[in-house]
């Protein structure tokens, strides 16, 4: 009997044939291009890439503007998502 771990020995043609065929039916298993197969993917990257809401087509711009601080009390008093709801009033305003 092989004194070393299990993940350090040499495997058999049938071990490896049923490694294939798990890897083949993996539904999360997806072919790499060639540019990012040439690159390593960091573990960031790979939780990055998974997780997480999907790039907006126009992601909103963080902007610095000062307001009157009733204004800025009102729409906080609406609760949650109070800084949408300004955007909107912005947007009703502006015509858009």
């Amino acid at each position: 009997m092989s004194r070393l771990p299990r993940h350090l020995r040499d495997i058999d043609d049938a071990e490896e044939a049923e490694i294939q065929r798990q890897i083949a039916g993996d539904p999360d298993d997806e072919e790499l291009s060639e540019k990012s197969a040439r690159r390593p993917m960091t573990f960031g990257e790979a939780v990055r890439r998974k997780r997480g809401r999907p790039p907006a087509e126009s992601p909103r711009r963080q902007v610095s503007i000062r307001l009157d601080p009733d204004v800025i009390e009102y729409f906080k008093a609406t609760g949650k998502g109070w800084q949408a709801r300004m955007n909107d009033a912005l947007r009703k305003a502006a015509g858009l």
